[in-house]
């Protein structure tokens, strides 16, 4: 099994959700953040490293207890890269391969995780990633192989995640999603059809 390490993005500043923090905003009584974590923590791959900026105390103090270890963007106004780098660099060097998860996907599951690890173990050669589909789009978490994408990761910028690096290349791994690898919250509609509210 490769080495695989988590990092939960959890440094936006999620303004379309409006002033107050989106990641803070409640989903069955818990913060959405710790959500994700709890599906980054009930999966196989470690580390997990929760990247940390705007809003950054009042999220750790969400995530308190949790077996996580806290890497601060202080750059996290410049956009999503900023943050993917951050994590990147909290990595062990031991880690070949990343699962990238975000903050506010509180449907994704520990199952989500671990089926990327197990499609990236199981390919030869090693595809450049791994990523869910559903219904013709690609969702989220993602599995970014380091060995060979951390040069162009280090030269991303903007709110940028990995997708731009992988659009319309063929050694991508595609396979099955759901509707929960397609959800994010981005406005208190989306996370009031759930019955979430902001706090």
């Amino acid at each position: 099994m490769p080495d695989v390490g988590t990092i939960l993005l959890a440094a936006g500043l999620g303004s379309r959700f409006g002033p107050e923090p989106k990641l803070l905003a409640l989903l069955d009584g818990v913060p959405l953040v710790r959500h994700a974590a709890g599906a980054a923590l009930g999966a196989r791959p470690r580390p997990v490293i929760a990247v940390l900026g705007a809003h950054a105390d009042r999220v750790r103090a969400a995530l308190a207890g949790l077996d996580l270890i806290h890497a601060v963007n202080p750059d996290y106004r410049l956009g999503l890269a900023t943050s993917l780098r951050a994590g990147l660099a909290a990595l062990p060097p031991s880690c070949s391969a990343a699962v990238v998860v975000l903050g506010d996907m509180p449907c994704m599951t520990a199952a989500h995780i671990d089926r990327l690890v197990e499609a990236f173990a199981g390919a030869a050669p090693l595809p450049v990633a791994v990523v869910p589909v559903q219904d013709g789009r690609r969702g989220n978490p993602v599995l970014l192989n380091l060995r060979r994408l951390a040069p162009d990761i280090a030269r991303l910028q903007g709110d940028h995640g990995a997708g731009p690096l992988l659009r319309g290349r063929t050694d991508v791994l595609e396979i099955p999603g759901d509707p929960s690898t397609a959800l994010d919250i981005d406005t208190p509609s989306s996370l009031a059809a759930l019955g979430g509210h902001a706090v």
